[in-house]
């Protein structure tokens, strides 16, 4: 996999740099965090200090476009952004160049997440080199993550090289003292990484819906707590018995629902997160929005941060968590951009945006 640090000379070359900009924002238009902004400065300031031409292409799900949202921005990355609403506008920028620009929300056009190739096509128009540094879409087989790579000389930013390098070095530790937490929804994300990894660690500790399917499937009563009606699917070719799954033995109900993991579960996790040496974790242990039902998910976040282990975080419940009980990030040795990304490559699944990129290849 070619990197950024493999183009000969960068000065006055047309870069599509496709970043990830999904982040929450208020109802009064505030960005909430800006996490992900922030990781993409490393990668901006390397190829701005090099010289290049920037257009940032990316995604957003919290509002339609991207322009409202310019001025905070050039706050948290230290530039002033243009702002090209449109393809065609693309050209003439690059022509008359004035600093970095960013292209409006790339999901408003219908050929991005149908990987459509004359999309991408327009998209490539006047650039010399495409730069993936948006791990978060990795996983995503859309025109400006794939398709784009079969127009232009492409290369990984400084963001997937560093993401791919602390998964690995989580994956490759030895399963002494490694575990995984893995808490949340969308348990269909989530019980591969489990499958992929529980012969890989010491335990994996469940919370969430996750652990909610899993107790659904040994038999227990889950009056009318969130489950999957198809768990038994989900968790076909899992051992729902094994040893080293851990699963809440207690729990905070509320309107006949578990919303939280109990006291004893608490103590139990916390146990085994204090004597673990690698720390994988994604998602939280319960509804942690609401204060009433935060006391797991804050409880897990500060002894995994108190921890001497090697420590990777991820997915946007987490970060979100972390940031809402004022955790430094610096407790971590690594916190992923990405959710459904970091969760595809911890579960041993080929990502399209990496595939693209030779990643594979140059694993072998």
């Amino acid at each position: 996999m070619k990197t950024i640090l493999d183009v000969a000379n960068l000065k006055d070359k047309k870069i599509l740099l496709r970043v990830d900009l999904d982040i929450p924002v208020s109802d009064e238009g505030q960005i909430e965090e800006p996490f992900r902004i922030k990781r993409q400065k490393e990668t901006l300031d390397y190829l701005i200090g090099h010289g290049a031409k920037v257009v940032m292409a990316a995604h957003i799900s919290a509002v339609p476009s991207f322009a409202n949202l310019i001025p905070q921005l050039h706050t948290f990355l230290d530039y002033e952004i243009n702002f090209l609403k449109t393809l065609p506008e693309i050209s003439s920028y690059l022509e008359h160049y004035a600093g970095p620009a960013l292209l409006d929300n790339i999901r408003q056009n219908d050929g991005e997440e149908k990987n459509d190739k004359e999309f991408a096509k327009q998209l490539a128009q006047g650039f010399d080199v495409y730069v993936n540094n948006a791990f978060a879409v990795c996983h995503r087989n859309h025109a400006s993550v794939s398709a784009i790579t079969e127009l232009l000389s492409s290369y990984a930013g400084f963001l997937i090289e560093e993401e791919i390098a602390s998964f690995k070095k989580a994956i490759d530790a030895p399963m002494a003292g490694k575990i995984v937490i893995i808490g949340g929804a969308k348990a269909e994300t989530k019980v591969p990484v489990i499958k992929n990894l529980i012969n890989r660690a010491d335990f994996i500790l469940t919370g969430g819906v996750v652990a909610n399917d899993i107790l659904k499937e040994k038999g227990q009563d889950m009056g009318s707590s969130v489950v999957d009606e198809n768990s038994k699917e989900l968790l076909a070719g899992l051992d729902i018995n094994d040893p080293k799954l851990l699963v809440p033995e207690d729990f905070v109900v509320f309107d006949n629902k578990i919303l939280d993991i109990g006291e004893k579960t608490l103590q139990k996790y916390a146990d085994v997160v204090s004597r673990a040496s690698v720390i994988i974790w994604n998602g939280p242990m319960g509804l942690f929005e609401n204060p009433s039902f935060a006391m797991g998910t804050q409880k897990i976040a500060e002894a995994i941060a108190n921890s001497n282990a090697y420590k990777i975080i991820g997915g946007g419940d987490t970060i979100s968590a972390v940031s809402k009980f004022k955790i430094q990030n610096s407790k971590f040795n690594f916190i992923s951009t990405g959710g459904g990304a970091m969760l595809a490559f911890l579960a041993g699944q080929r990502l399209p945006g990496l595939e693209a990129l030779g990643y594979y290849k140059s694993a072998q």
